[in-house]
C-alpha cells in the first residue's frame, strides 16, 4: 500500500493512493498525521478498510512522506562501486542528522539557497521505522520497519565543509526531498536488490543497486538504536552513490530549473525542479 502525506485546499491530510484516488485516512481514523498512524496501526499497515472520503490525486499537493519525523538519520557514502566489494571499508558509518524544515514533497520546488553554486543531489532509499526502539538486535531489525520511500539528500557542497560536522550543508530549508510516498513493508518485505537510478534533465547520474551498501538496512538500525530510541515515523537515509555532481569531473551542481528524479524499483520515482530560494 502506498501512503502519502498531503496537502488539500490548505490542510494537512494523510491516506493512501488507489489508482488515481486518495483515501483521506485521517477522516477516518481521527489521527491527526502519518506519523500517529504509523505509531497506532502499525500492525495493520497495509490492510486499511476502504474509505469513503476520497479525493482525486491531481487535486492535491504531495508533502514529504513523513513531515514532522521526531529524527532524520542520514548515512554518508554507503555503497560499493559495483557487485564485486571492496576491502576497504569503514569499521563505522558517518551519520549525520536532519531537520524536518529541510525536506519538501514529491513534485514540489527543490530550493538551492542563494549563498551557493555548489547545489547537489543525492539519490538515497530512505527506512520509515514503525514502533518504539532501543537497542534492537540485527536478528529482529527488519520487524520495525513500516515502509519505504526514496529521498534526495540534497547537499550544499560548501557549506558541508566548512568543518568535518555536516549539519549546515544538509539542512537548508526546502534543499531535499521525500517522497512520493511509503510503500508498505508488507508490500515491499525485502530491500535488498532495488535498482536505484538518478537523473539530472533526464540523464542517468546515478546507477546502483541497494545489494551493494557496505552498511545493511538490519545493521543500520542496530547500530543507530544503539545511542537513540528510534520512534515511529523516524526516517533512516541510506546513503548515496558516486555520481553526484561533486563526484564528477568537472563538478555538475544544480541550477535553477534542473529537474532531478530518483527512482527506486518496487517504489517509484521522486521528482522535482530546482528553484532558487527566495
Amino acid at each position: 500500500m502506498r501512503y502519502v502525506s498531503f496537502n488539500h485546499r490548505g490542510k494537512a491530510k494523510y491516506g493512501y493512493i488507489v489508482g488515481e484516488q486518495v483515501f483521506d485516512l485521517g477522516a477516518s481514523t481521527g489521527f491527526p498525521d502519518l506519523k500517529s498512524h504509523i505509531a497506532n496501526r502499525f500492525e495493520a499497515l497495509g490492510k486499511e478498510p476502504e474509505c469513503t472520503a476520497q479525493l482525486a490525486l491531481a487535486d492535491i499537493t504531495l508533502e514529504a512522506v513523513i513531515p514532522n519525523p521526531d529524527k532524520v538519520l542520514c548515512v554518508a557514502v554507503n555503497y560499493h562501486e559495483s557487485d564485486r566489494p571492496t576491502q576497504d571499508v569503514p569499521a563505522y558509518p558517518v551519520v549525520f542528522t536532519r531537520f524536518a524544515a529541510s525536506q519538501t514533497g514529491h513534485d514540489q520546488p527543490l530550493l538551492k539557497p542563494k549563498v551557493s553554486d555548489q547545489f547537489d543531489y543525492e539519490g538515497e532509499l530512505a527506512v520509515i521505522i514503525g514502533k518504539p526502539g532501543h537497542q534492537i538486535a540485527q536478528i529482529n531489525a527488519m520487524s520495525y520497519v513500516a515502509g519505504y520511500s526514496c529521498f534526495n539528500d540534497g547537499s550544499v557542497r560548501d557549506w558541508q565543509k566548512h568543518s568535518s560536522q555536516f549539519t549546515p550543508g544538509k539542512n537548508f530549508i526546502g534543499s531535499a526531498s521525500f517522497g512520493p510516498w511509503m510503500v508498505s513493508n508488507d508490500e515491499l518485505m525485502d530491500p535488498t536488490g532495488l535498482d536505484l537510478t538518478t537523473k539530472v534533465n533526464g540523464e542517468v547520474r546515478q546507477l546502483t543497486n541497494t545489494r551493494r551498501m557496505m552498511f545493511t538496512i538490519p545493521w543500520l538500525i542496530s547500530y543507530l538504536s544503539a545511542f537513540t530510541r528510534l520512534e515511529p515515523g523516524d526516517v533512516i537515509v541510506t546513503g548515496t552513490p558516486r555520481g553526484f555532481g561533486s563526484s564528477l569531473q568537472p563538478p555538475k551542481f544544480l541550477q535553477a530549473g534542473d529537474v532531478v528524479e530518483v527512482k527506486i524499483g518496487g517504489i517509484g520515482t521522486l521528482r522535482n525542479q530546482v528553484a532558487e530560494a527566495a
